[in-house]
């Protein structure tokens, strides 16, 4: 079975690289954009030469952008391996955690843990990840079970499931008070501009459930044959199934606690992936994680440019990239 997908160490270091240097430039251009007029020069005095940088240029690029560039880098990733992992588990290009109501209900969690005026940890974050668990096992129950879920029936319920959960967070947004309603507001459609230095340790948490996933890249790999052939050829099936929904729901849960609703990167970038290096998720891994990261930050980028004063929520420019993208993808499937 070692030949079902060919050896891809060349392709990989390629493929990392490319990406790599395309998010190295992303970072460069979300430290470098924003109202206070800095250039690429000044910026790169700051990197590289931080004793001839001016204070407030300093301040500005620590504490307020790079703060945010970390969110959206994180975010992006994440959001984009959560499509990844949704998509092969239940094998429909379809699939991923905004669509299917996840961060929906991670976002119901999360209000409720902001209206009690808990913690952003744990409560907050446990709050977001218990709303995605519940979501996601009745998204699964509605289409049939976690052994043959349908694609009409799967897509029907996340749009059951995502319309519910909006109408639990207009009653909650309904019984919020005046200060909070606006931020509130902005954040559900993607904000990332609350995020500050002393949250980000926070986003550390990340890691070991990246890790594992990137762990079971050959699972992944087998199941995309089906789960007769996968449990035949020595996968636990049931076990890497649920290790890989309960993991990839922590991860959504943790990013929808920082961030808000951001819709449509998990997929995006999954498909674009699919479309240039096939589907070995040895390579669609770190793809979507350099990947989607960088794609966020530029999206965040545009969210904060596009706008003649101010900025708007990244939600509104992801939105307005995959939607089309989504039901192009459904008219296709059709078809």
């Amino acid at each position: 079975m070692s030949t079902f997908f060919p050896s891809v160490p060349k392709t990989m270091l390629l493929l990392i690289t490319a990406s790599l240097a395309v998010l190295l430039l992303a970072v460069f251009l979300g430290l470098a954009t924003g109202s206070s007029g800095m250039n690429m020069a000044e910026l790169w005095t700051l990197i590289f030469r931080s004793r001839e940088a001016d204070p407030v240029i300093a301040a500005i690029v620590w504490e307020i952008r790079l703060p945010r560039v970390v969110l959206a880098a994180a975010a992006g990733a994440t959001l984009a391996l959560g499509g990844l992992v949704f998509q092969a588990l239940l094998r429909n290009p379809l699939a991923e955690p905004y669509i299917l109501g996840i961060s929906g209900g991670a976002a119901v969690g999360a209000l409720l843990g902001m209206m009690y005026g808990l913690s952003s940890f744990p409560g907050v974050s446990l709050l977001a990840f218990a709303g995605s668990m519940v979501t996601l096992l009745l998204v699964l129950s509605l289409a049939g079970g976690r052994n043959a879920p349908g694609k009409e029936s799967l897509l029907l319920g996340g749009v059951m499931m995502n319309a519910f959960c909006g109408a639990l967070i207009m009653l909650l947004l309904a019984l919020a008070d005046d200060t909070r309603l606006r931020n509130a507001l902005f954040w559900l459609m993607g904000d990332l501009s609350q995020i500050g230095r002393e949250q980000l340790p926070l986003l550390l948490l990340l890691l070991p459930a990246i890790l594992l996933i990137g762990l079971l890249a050959r699972p992944m790999n087998l199941l995309l044959m089906g789960r007769e052939s996968a449990s035949a050829l020595g996968i636990r099936v049931r076990t890497v199934s649920l290790t890989l929904l309960v993991t990839t729901s922590f991860m959504v849960g943790l990013v929808v606690s920082q961030a808000g609703l951001i819709g449509f990167v998990g997929l995006v970038v999954p498909h674009v992936f699919r479309l240039l290096v096939g589907p070995d998720h040895r390579l669609l891994i770190p793809a979507c994680l350099l990947g989607g990261a960088a794609y966020l930050i530029a999206c965040d980028l545009l969210a904060r440019t596009l706008p003649a004063g101010g900025e708007m929520p990244v939600g509104i420019v992801t939105a307005l990239i995959g939607a089309p993208l989504f039901i192009f993808l459904l008219w296709r499937s059709r078809s």
